[in-house]
Formats: C-alpha cells, structure tokens, sequence
C-alpha cells in the first residue's frame, strides 16, 4: 500500500455544467498530470461515442473537448493508501472538498465513475451539497466484464446538450 496525495488539480471553468468524479487519479494519469490518462482506460473512447466526435490524443485536445462539452472532472479523493491503480484497495481516504468548484462553476448535474466514488460521494459529499450524483460504471480496462457499448449507453445520460 502506497500513501497517494491527488496531485491533479480539478479540470473545470465558470462555464461547467457537468460535473464528472473519479475517485484517484491511476499510476499513468497521475505520471501524465491529467485524468483518464491509462492508455486501456476506455473514459475517452466513451465519450467519442456519447458526443460522435473524435477526440486528438493530446491533453490540450482533451480539455477543449471538455470545454466544449461544459464537463468539469476531478475526483472524490483527495489522499489515500491504495495499491498500485486498484479502487478496491483504496484504504484511510480523505475527501476533496467540491464547494469551491461549484461555487465557481455552474455544475448543476454529477456524476460519479465507478462504485468507490459514488460511495464516497454519497457518504461524504452530498450531505454537503445536496445535489444527487448519477452512477456510471468504471471505464477501468479492469472493468472489463462490462461492455464498451454497454458503457457507452450507461453514459448516455451526460449528453445533456445535444
């Protein structure tokens, strides 16, 4: 077990509306400084499918995609002892505290990527904020028993634009 501090800051700007939650960022985004950065991890690939737009491979072309899209992602966690990338390991966690983004944002829907960070969300953010968080499923390659278009019709439900 490793002790993790998140070093990424939250990716969001006044004009976010949608509000994405991981729980800690994995080994390769944290090594990349940006989220959903494991090259098995199906995250982008999901939302190339949700929009019907391709998305560059490039971080700077992910967050115009974002930006685009008013979609803001951080994570639940703010520190914690995990085992290499694996949720399920996830012990001692403190939560990152989500006011100062809503506060400067116009988030008006969350949602959270996998079980871990819609239990901790649940548990120790919306009895802060009130506001109720969707759950999507994981798009960790380590959900792999879940379908890509299973996911992708499970996410559906951000496209709330177009």
């Amino acid at each position: 077990m490793t002790k993790v501090i998140h070093p990424l800051k939250p990716f969001y700007n006044t004009d976010s509306e949608i509000l994405i939650l991981g729980s800690m960022p994995s080994i390769k985004s944290r090594e990349l400084n940006f989220y959903y950065m494991h090259p098995q991890n199906r995250f982008w690939t999901i939302l190339e499918c949700v929009f019907n737009e391709k998305i560059d491979n490039s971080i700077e072309a992910k967050k115009e995609f974002l930006k685009k899209h008013k979609i803001a992602l951080w994570d639940t966690i703010k520190s914690c002892e995990i085992k290499g990338s694996s949720d399920s390991s996830i012990k001692n966690v403190k939560i990152n505290n989500i006011n100062k983004l809503l506060k400067d944002s116009n988030i008006k829907y969350i949602f959270t990527t996998g079980k871990k960070s819609y239990e901790l969300y649940n548990k120790y953010i919306y009895p802060k904020t009130k506001i109720s968080a969707t759950y999507l499923y994981s798009p960790s390659s380590a959900n792999c028993a879940i379908s890509l278009e299973k996911i992708v019709e499970n996410y559906q439900v951000i496209n709330i634009h177009e």
